[in-house]
């Protein structure tokens, strides 16, 4: 236990700037205070004392603002920043060096008893406001945006942003400049960058890069017919019927 806080310690020096020194990190974190009593919580829960695992969950969560099921599983080196309004549910699976950002849910989408919350592997970072709802599977390294609402697994080293989440990164991110810096780093901030590219423009661009195609195409047809003896005189795709063999 004393082994894991004093990694939980050092992880907050990796990932926030803002932390100054280990008494920082001791007596003003909600999110270490938050994950040190999820630990003593998540023992007694394992025990068979849940009442009182709840209830030191319930203290934990009047003082951080952070509420975490004493049944969910957490690996090492977990940082939770800010910290305010995240809910970790009684099912979920967090796996090693994972970062949540306030208001944050790893919430269910059933009342029914088993798994129902979302598994998390190693190195996932989950930006503040997202939601990821569901008995799903966030894959090692994956990035979860800012605002997002994820329903669906995600493959490792994705990055998902959106309601509902898309994916606009996958394993090809290592071949770019901005992943390169990310490894680096060892997390994005948030789960996104400033050129992390917005789903919707991303799909609509692709469809102006496909007309544009369509449209060199349609030249070099129209080229080919006259040539051909075939005499066009329309303008658009409409007027198409009004191609007439040359006389």
């Amino acid at each position: 236990m004393l082994n894991t806080i004093k990694e939980d310690i050092a992880c907050v020096f990796e990932r926030d700037p803002a932390a100054q020194t280990v008494w920082d990190v001791i007596f003003v974190y909600p999110g270490f205070h938050a994950i040190v009593l999820h630990r003593i919580s998540h023992r007694l829960w394992r025990k068979g004392f849940k009442f009182f695992a709840r209830m030191l969950a319930h203290i934990a969560r009047w003082l951080t603002g952070i509420e975490i099921h004493p049944g969910a599983v957490i690996g090492r080196r977990f940082f939770i920043d800010h910290g305010m309004g995240v809910v970790v549910g009684e099912t979920t699976i967090i796996g090693d060096d994972c970062t949540l950002y306030h208001g944050v849910t790893l919430g269910g989408t059933s009342w029914n008893k088993g798994k129902r919350h979302p598994t998390l592997k190693n190195g996932v970072v989950v930006g503040a406001g997202a939601k990821i709802l569901g008995p799903i599977e966030i894959g090692d390294n994956a990035r979860v945006g800012s605002n997002s609402v994820v329903l669906k697994a995600v493959a490792a080293d994705a990055t998902v942003v959106g309601i509902p989440g898309h994916v606009v990164g996958g394993q090809d991110k290592k071949n770019t400049e901005r992943h390169k810096i990310a490894d680096k780093m060892g997390f994005n901030a948030y789960g996104t960058t400033v050129d992390s590219p917005d789903p919707v423009a991303y799909a609509i661009n692709h469809m102006l890069d496909h007309i544009q195609q369509m449209d060199k195409q349609m030249l070099a047809m129209k080229q080919a017919m006259k040539k051909s003896g075939i005499k066009c005189q329309y303008q658009d795709l409409s007027e198409l019927d009004d191609c007439e063999l040359d006389k």
